[in-house]
């Protein structure tokens, strides 16, 4: 279908066209048109060219491909969406700086346009839902070519367990069980029937008939979360309180807690990998685009996997390598071997710095 003034001129200039061809006057072919061209104050000199008095079929197959093409790119267009801030950017209830505020997309979180105009995009962002000034935002090639950089896909276990192989083949070892709506991120896909995965960061497969597959990016907050997860922070520490000195009992939750994480996306690293994902941590703590606790950071919406299917929580009451504490108490007093980095993902198509098997950016 035609869309917009520009596309039903071109469709009135080959109306026009084709009655000359036929040898039948142009107020003949027009005259269904002479309203709307007067309301526009379009006059057939502006239709066609100055001076034409004919159009071949060559030119009529040009204007009417030049009009699918356009209608083409227009359906192809991305709905994607990416932050580019440095921290956080506002995301308001409607399209003016005056507006309320409902919720932060965070630098490298993105989402799907919902509407467009005067200057401000209506994005979804997980459960955020705003308006967002296109001013700080990437649209089309510019944002998928930084959602490939910073997303990854993960696999989302469908059946009630799923076992996690060393290799392609179901006469491989199992090297473990995964419950249903678990999430694994995903390295390759290997074929039609496998996908290598990180499991308990070590590279492991898993049979594609049972899993679902997306694309994950990071996503913004709402004031609520925000709200939600400011107050139970306070009130865990107003309990910390109650029970013994409140830098000691804060300190010693934070260590375990970094620790537990670590442990989870670094546990098979050497000692520098380990401590690479604690400063990633603590960089955002100290950043201002993230939330400002370790636990806040740890546990914000879409961002490490382990905090959110459960992983860092079963780690933390359980077991903690004494180099993960340790990696944690280095990376809490200010060592970092990673700079102001407050990413990291499995080595692979980003660039920044490498320690095993990870980037770092």
């Amino acid at each position: 279908m035609l869309k917009g003034r520009n596309a039903f001129l071109k469709l009135v200039g080959l109306l026009i066209s084709l009655s000359m061809l036929m040898g039948i006057g142009i107020d003949a072919a027009a005259s269904g048109t002479n309203d709307y061209l007067d309301s526009c104050n379009v006059g057939i000199s502006n239709i066609i060219a100055p001076g034409s008095g004919s159009t071949n079929e060559e030119e009529l197959e040009e204007l009417k491909q030049t009009t699918e093409d356009e209608e083409e790119e227009e359906e192809n267009k991305s709905d994607l969406v990416m932050a580019d801030v440095k921290m956080a950017l506002n995301v308001r209830a409607e399209a003016t700086e005056e507006s309320e505020k409902v919720g932060l997309l965070y630098k490298d979180c993105g989402g799907r346009i919902l509407e467009r105009k005067d200057g401000w995009t209506k994005i979804q962002s997980g459960d955020l839902v705003g308006w967002a000034s296109d001013e700080y935002l990437l649209f089309d090639e510019e944002a998928e070519e930084l959602a490939s950089e910073v997303g990854n896909l993960i696999v989302t276990i469908e059946t009630e367990t799923l076992r996690v192989r060393k290799e392609p083949n179901l006469d491989s070892k199992v090297l473990g069980l995964i419950a249903q709506d678990d999430e694994l991120d995903v390295i390759d896909v290997v074929d039609d029937e496998w996908i290598s995965v990180d499991f308990e960061d070590d590279i492991a497969y898993v049979s594609s008939e049972f899993v679902n597959m997306d694309f994950h990016i990071d996503e913004g907050e709402t004031m609520e979360v925000i709200k939600r997860r400011e107050e139970e922070a306070a009130e865990a520490k107003r309990k910390a309180v109650i029970t013994a000195n409140e830098a000691i009992i804060a300190e010693a939750d934070d260590v375990r807690l970094l620790a537990a994480l670590i442990q989870c996306e670094a546990g098979s690293e050497g000692y520098d990998g380990k401590l690479a994902v604690g400063a990633v941590v603590i960089n955002r703590v100290r950043s201002g685009a993230y939330p400002s606790t370790i636990s806040g950071v740890i546990y914000a919406s879409g961002q490490f996997t382990p905090a959110l299917n459960g992983k860092v929580a079963n780690t933390y009451n359980s077991s903690i390598s004494d180099s993960c504490i340790q990696a944690a108490q280095e990376a809490l007093s200010g060592m970092s071997n990673v700079g102001d980095a407050t990413h990291f993902r499995r080595a692979g198509n980003h660039d920044g710095i490498l320690i095993g098997h990870h980037v770092f950016w």
